[in-house]
């Protein structure tokens, strides 16, 4: 039997410049053990709005606020 690898997870709601509402957005954990978390986030959170974005042929807005959500 093949065992899962254990992924953890760390939730951000997110805020868009035209006020839209993402929550509940996931980061690997191993993406946040650097000195610049935040930092790290905002480009993983970033990359997979260009990802959805060339998906669905809708631009996503600009991050205004990120908000880590406690567990």
């Amino acid at each position: 039997m093949k065992r899962r690898s254990e992924s953890t997870f760390v939730l951000f709601d997110i805020v868009y410049a035209d006020g839209s509402q993402s929550s509940n957005r996931k980061v690997l954990s191993s993406v946040l053990e650097g000195l610049d978390g935040a930092e790290d986030a905002r480009a993983a959170i970033e990359a997979q709005d260009r990802e959805r974005s060339l998906a669905s042929g809708r631009p996503q807005g600009v991050i205004t606020s990120m908000v880590r959500k406690r567990s």
